[in-house]
């Protein structure tokens, strides 16, 4: 956990472990609590905490997001798995909470670097490029459809777009997205 979620140095919300290559839930809820077992005793042999945050994640100050994605990794190699086919990573990034003072910037609360939406579209897909993700929700502001739109262009056949502020369960909204070609998962 990181972002509002904890207190700790990490911007991003929630990076979450999915069991993508299982064949039954049993075996996947299995191999979950391997890797969560696996990441708890990497953390500890690295000398970080191991307290939670809100919802139940990990929460240790890390130098930054890619040396999550990087603990989890090794996590799922030292429970046994191979990463992208048994499991791929989400991640709830949480993008309205990262509004700055002038429009169509972002500013990283807990690092306080400013970015375009431009900026903030090639970060995730720098990362999408370099690690297993399965889905990033909300990795936008819920008012930049224009932005929505640019990184369903340039990440959406690729993995998950999760809008979950941009649509809110709002019919209205729900029907713009999908009318502009925003998100592909809600």
């Amino acid at each position: 956990n990181g972002g509002s979620h904890a207190d700790n140095s990490v911007d991003l919300q929630e990076f979450m472990v999915m069991p993508v290559g299982f064949d039954n839930f049993d075996k996947a809820v299995q191999a979950c609590a391997e890797v969560y077992h696996a990441l708890k005793k990497t953390l500890n042999d690295k000398g970080y905490s191991t307290g939670v945050g809100d919802e139940g994640g990990f929460a240790p100050d890390l130098n930054n997001e890619m040396e999550v994605l990087d603990l989890i990794i090794e996590a799922v190699k030292k429970a046994g798995y191979i990463p992208e086919k048994d499991f791929k990573i989400s991640l709830d990034v949480a993008a309205s909470e990262w509004k700055a003072e002038v429009t169509g910037k972002y500013k990283l609360p807990k690092k306080g670097i400013e970015l375009t939406t431009d900026e903030l579209i090639d970060m995730w897909s720098d990362i999408v490029d370099r690690y297993p993700i399965f889905s990033i929700e909300d990795p936008l502001d819920e008012e930049d459809w224009d932005g929505w739109k640019k990184i369903t262009g340039k990440l959406g056949r690729k993995i998950h777009l999760v809008g979950d502020d941009l649509f809110v369960t709002n019919v209205e909204r729900l029907k713009k997205g999908i009318k502009e070609k925003c998100a592909n998962a809600i």
